[in-house]
Formats: structure tokens, C-alpha cells, sequence
């Protein structure tokens, strides 16, 4: 009986080894299809990895990532690695339709992930990072600079190697995770080497040409990958395949993100903002504008912005309101357009395709932003300095004529209307008299003295 016990016991244990192994083998659910297409950024991160977390969820047989895109941002591209290496469901990233691209950022993702294919007509390469800040590649024709200096002494040159070098190392790693090309990887970042679909199948950089997403699944079928470490078999045929598109939150992050949508949301919030305080009171500038300028906070905080180009915008805008209400023959205002685009154009802190800043908003805004400020804001603050024509505070001050007199006040017309009125004096019919408050529909008032009627008289 007790070895009975210790055989199931050790059964037991065998059984818990290997069902990481078994798991991934026997997956009962469909295969997802993702799409990506576009450059890479924060609203892709967050759909991608939503999606995995589905999949994972789903117990999904497959993912595969149907990808078009020029490359991204360096940072979105890195968690889209992550949540790949360490998904617990193969994951193949498929370029495709013909035509499309798996450009800078797409092929590291392309390497990362367990299938790599390619549609017939697809190329993928040009993974030179871009540094942030806008620095040029470096100088691969071997020449020294004229001043006799090695690159090494150069900060920008000597900055760009260490990025150069990181991503070298960063995409062999991942070619050497998955046994592809790493030579051409190394190619495909120091020389922005690109290959299309056949040459890149020849080379051992990708792993299957499929025409078309049965194609794909056919051939993936039987094919063993490594997964977290573990070498397991892909089970495909006869799975149905079920696109997850992102969802409403992805569409609108992916709104919100894009750089011309964050900029026209931070001045729709700087105008808001502004022509509230100028009027206290309208509600509806105010609330727009607080509503507008904190989506743009938080879609430029995932952005990779350039702090120096908010703050020109922000001097730009100041410069300008103040030559709305304190003249300066132009000076304050042309430095406030100037200040507005200059920081306009280098609010984008990249060279990212997709993420700068079409100049056409930028030239319409800045006109836009000159003219609200200097004539709309400029109407405004003088409209606040002109005397008020109706209400309580337009009665103060007032003058009226006593219809009906008494001891402790009578009756007074002022602006075509009889009032009640209430005086510390006594009051005669004709006398002119002067506002000094207001209670309910009564009038506080007080003669107005002998000086005053003769200057008037």
C-alpha cells in the first residue's frame, strides 16, 4: 500500500513538471488576430498588451500581430517586447498586406516574437534608432571631422554610439532568443539595411513567406517554438481565427496621442482658460478650456515632448495677451509669435515618423493665436473697463429726482422708473439726489450737495 502512495505521489509530481509544457500544446482556444498599422505608440502598447492579457484569458492557441508600420517610439516598442517574451501564448507577427512594412521599431518586434513572417511584396529594416532631440546618424563614411578631433570627442557623436550600441545589443539578443540572422540585425541598426520578403526568408531573418493569413496558420502548424524558456509545439490546424480590434479606450488613447490632436487640445485649453479669466463668469470657456488643456497634459506626458518648447509656447501666448490690453506698437506681440512657433515646431522632442507636428496647424494656430489674442482678448479687457449699464451696481452712484417727498425718505425716479427711497434727511419734491446703496426695492439715498448742484446747474 505505501508504495502504491509513493508511486502515485511521484506520478503526481511528474505530471505537475511537465503541464507548462502540456498547457501550451493542447491550447483549446482560437487563434486572435491583432492589427497594427500605423506608427507605433502609447494607444498601440496599451491595445497589444490588453490583448495578450485576452488571449492568456482565452487560452487562445496563437496570436498573430498583423503589422504595417514606419517604426514608433523607442519606449512603446520596448513594452510591446515585454508583454511579447513574456506572454504564456506564441505570439507570430505577420507583415502584411503586400505593400506593408515592419520599418525601425516593427523589426524588433518582428524578432522578438516566436513566428516571424512576412507577406509576398512586404520589406522590413531601417532599425537606426533616432535619437531623441533630433541628432543625425552617424558618420559612417570613416572621415574624421576637420578640426582633427575623434568622434569620441564629440558629445553628440559619442551619445549617439552608446544608443547605437544599446540597440545593437538590445536586437541581437533578441535574434539569438528565437535562433534567426544576427549578423543582419546588427546590419539592419549600424547601416538601416532593409531587406524584402524573400531575401529576408533566404537570410534566416524570418521564418515563413505566407500569402495570406491561412496561409500563415498552415504552415505554423506542427512548427516548434520556445515559449518562456520552453520548447513547445504549435497546434493550428482547423483553429478558427477571430480578429480583436481595439477596443473604444485604444481608439480614443489612440486620438489623444496622436501630436497635432495633444497640441490643438493644449491651446483649445490655454484659449479656454484665458478668455475665462478675462470674463469671469461665462462657465463655458473655462469649463472646455480645463477639460481640453488636462487631456492634452496627459496624452504629452506619454509623448516624447520637449519641455523648452512648452515653455516658449507659454511665453508666446503671454507675450501676446499682453499686447492685447498694453500696447507696444507690435513690439510684445510679433516676440509672442515669434516665441509661440519656435516652440511649436520643437515641441516634439523626435524624428519618429508620425510623431511631429504638421506645420500647416502650426502656421493656422499661430495666426489663429495672434489674432484671438490681440484683438478678441484686447476688446475683451477694454469691455471690462467701461462703465456698467444695468443691474445694482449701475443704480450706485446714480442720480435720481424726488417725485414725492417725506421725512424719512418718499419716492424717486431714476433710469424711467419710481423707486422707493430712504434718506437720513428730509426730502422735497424736484430735489436731486444721489444713490449711495441698495436694499430690496428700496433706494438709499442723499442729497447731493450744493457743489455738485451748481456744477450741474
Amino acid at each position: 500500500m505505501a508504495i502504491t502512495t509513493r508511486i502515485l505521489v511521484l506520478c503526481a509530481l511528474l505530471l505537475a513538471i511537465a503541464s507548462p509544457v502540456s498547457a501550451a500544446n493542447n491550447a483549446t482556444g482560437v487563434i486572435l488576430e491583432l492589427s497594427v498599422d500605423g506608427p507605433i505608440g502609447p494607444a498601440t502598447e496599451d491595445y497589444l498588451q490588453r490583448s495578450l492579457q485576452t488571449a492568456a484569458e482565452r487560452n487562445a492557441a496563437l496570436v498573430v500581430i498583423r503589422m504595417d508600420t514606419p517604426g514608433g517610439l523607442d519606449s512603446a516598442m520596448r513594452g510591446i517586447i515585454k508583454n511579447i517574451t513574456s506572454s504564456t501564448i506564441p505570439v507570430a507577427t505577420y507583415v502584411a498586406p503586400t505593400g506593408a512594412r515592419a520599418a525601425s521599431a516593427g523589426t524588433y518586434i518582428l524578432y522578438a516574437s516566436q513566428i516571424a513572417a512576412m507577406a509576398p511584396g512586404t520589406n522590413l529594416g531601417a532599425a537606426t534608432p533616432v535619437r531623441i532631440g533630433g541628432l543625425s546618424p552617424p558618420d559612417r563614411s570613416g572621415k574624421k571631422e576637420e578640426s582633427g578631433e575623434s568622434d569620441a570627442a564629440s558629445g553628440g557623436d559619442a551619445m549617439q554610439r552608446k544608443i547605437v550600441n544599446d540597440a545593437v545589443a538590445y536586437i541581437r539578443g533578441l535574434a539569438r532568443l528565437h535562433g534567426r540572422n544576427q549578423d543582419w540585425a546588427e546590419q539592419a541598426v549600424r547601416e538601416a539595411a532593409s531587406l524584402q520578403a524573400s531575401e529576408a526568408l533566404k537570410l534566416n531573418v524570418i521564418d515563413i513567406v505566407a500569402t495570406d493569413m491561412n496561409d500563415l496558420i498552415e504552415q505554423v502548424d506542427g512548427r516548434e517554438v520556445m515559449l518562456r524558456g520552453e520548447q513547445v509545439t504549435l497546434e493550428t490546424a482547423g483553429r478558427a481565427i477571430e480578429e480583436l480590434a481595439p477596443d473604444w479606450r485604444n481608439r480614443f488613447l489612440s486620438i489623444i496621442t496622436n501630436p497635432n490632436v495633444a497640441y490643438i487640445l493644449m491651446m483649445v485649453g490655454i484659449y479656454g482658460l484665458i478668455l475665462e479669466f478675462a470674463n469671469p463668469g461665462a462657465v463655458v470657456p473655462g469649463t472646455v478650456g480645463a477639460i481640453a488643456l488636462l487631456l492634452a497634459l496627459y496624452a504629452l506626458q506619454l509623448l516624447p515632448i520637449s519641455y523648452a518648447g512648452v515653455a516658449l509656447i507659454l511665453l508666446g501666448v503671454a507675450l501676446m495677451v499682453a499686447e492685447a490690453f498694453q500696447p507696444s506698437f507690435g513690439v510684445l506681440g510679433f516676440g509672442g509669435l515669434v516665441a509661440f512657433v519656435i516652440g511649436s515646431v520643437i515641441l516634439m522632442d523626435t524624428e519618429v515618423p508620425g510623431y511631429g507636428i504638421d506645420p500647416a496647424i502650426i502656421a493656422v494656430l499661430s495666426i489663429t493665436s495672434a489674432l484671438m489674442f490681440v484683438v478678441v482678448v484686447g476688446l475683451a479687457f477694454k469691455a471690462r473697463g467701461r462703465p456698467v449699464v444695468s443691474g445694482r451696481e449701475e443704480l450706485l452712484g446714480a442720480e435720481a429726482m424726488v417725485v414725492s417727498g417725506g421725512a424719512d425718505g418718499g419716492r424717486v425716479a431714476i433710469h424711467s422708473e419710481t423707486w422707493r427711497a430712504r434718506s437720513d434727511r428730509p426730502l422735497s419734491i424736484g430735489q436731486r439726489v444721489k444713490v449711495t446703496g441698495v436694499k430690496g426695492l428700496t433706494l438709499q439715498v442723499e442729497p447731493l450737495n450744493a457743489s455738485e448742484q451748481e456744477k450741474e446747474s
